[in-house]
């Protein structure tokens, strides 16, 4: 089994993980969740659109069907599912079993940017949405959208759906401006973390929008995870891997295949969720000198 990684961010690689039953194959997976029982969650684009597999890798259960365009998926601490279907200008949130309780967006109706190529040139930025990438919660309810293919915006709302507000300006060049908002993440301190994939960057900001910082050294990031001990962990179009501080501190990298969404679970252990290969690679914790994870503590 292959090894990847260094010090206490070295992994044993396991790919093509998990089974399923019989007459059943995965399709393109765009992202992958982890819930508060180490299940792991793949939001695939096919239906069923979100198939549960157990911290073995085993098939558990699956749901969803009618989405158009399967993107993000998250698991918050309540132990709900945060969707976004991308082509359907919509974000959404379920139970684990697959209950819709609510929906942000109005569903098939685009937001007017002037962009009409998936990644293209936005001439405007707009509301919500037109072709969002991720919704995630935080520490105070509110929910976030990054949005997305054809907008260059991050969304703020109340935990009943209400737009607080947006920020983000299409551009190459200086901070806050975005190009493709791929990904986003929101820590304990409700610090807000975004995949700005075509500039090739993460960026920071303040739950009001407000910039905190760029990280630089990395190539088309499509997702970010952060682990209990702040620990950021970075899927790269590069293809690879890499692993920051929350400060941007590269702590590790590697090569890897060209993922689309990445998660981790209460044991240390990630999955990167791969759309061309229609797979999950899992990288099973393995520190140098036997250091073990402990969920808040390393």
């Amino acid at each position: 089994m292959a090894t990847v990684g260094s010090g206490q961010f070295t992994y044993e690689v396991v790919e093509n993980w998990g089974t399923l039953p019989d007459g059943m194959t995965f399709g393109p997976i765009s992202s992958v969740a982890v819930d508060s029982q180490d299940r792991v969650f793949a939001f695939q684009r096919k239906d069923p659109a979100v198939v549960i597999l157990d911290k073995d890798g085993n098939y558990v259960d699956s749901w969803g069907s009618g989405f158009k365009f399967p993107h993000g998926i998250f698991i918050g601490p309540d132990d709900l599912v945060y969707l976004t279907d991308r082509d359907d200008h919509v974000a959404q949130v379920y139970t684990l079993d697959g209950k819709l309780i609510r929906e942000l967006g109005n569903k098939g109706q685009p937001s007017d940017t002037g962009c009409t190529i998936d990644g293209g040139i936005v001439l405007r930025a707009a509301g919500p949405f037109n072709k969002p990438t991720e919704l995630v919660p935080s520490p105070s309810g509110d929910l976030y959208v990054s949005d997305g293919y054809r907008n260059s915006r991050v969304h703020r709302f109340s935990s009943e759906g209400e737009l607080i507000l947006s920020f983000g300006e299409p551009g190459k060049l200086e901070k806050e401006e975005l190009h493709l908002p791929h990904s986003i993440y929101a820590d304990w301190q409700e610090v807000l973390y975004v995949c700005d994939r075509e500039n090739s960057r993460v960026q920071s900001f303040t739950r009001d929008g407000i910039f905190l910082n760029s990280w630089t050294d990395v190539v088309r990031p499509t997702d970010i995870y952060m682990d209990a001990n702040d620990i950021a962990y970075v899927s790269e179009l590069a293809p690879r891997i890499s692993v920051f501080d929350k400060e941007g501190n590269l702590l590790a990298r590697w090569d890897s295949p060209s993922g689309h969404g990445i998660y981790g679970d209460s044991k240390g252990d990630l999955y990167l969720a791969e759309v061309a290969g229609q797979r999950i690679t899992k990288y099973v914790n393995r520190p140098e000198g036997g250091l073990q994870y402990v969920k808040g503590f390393l």
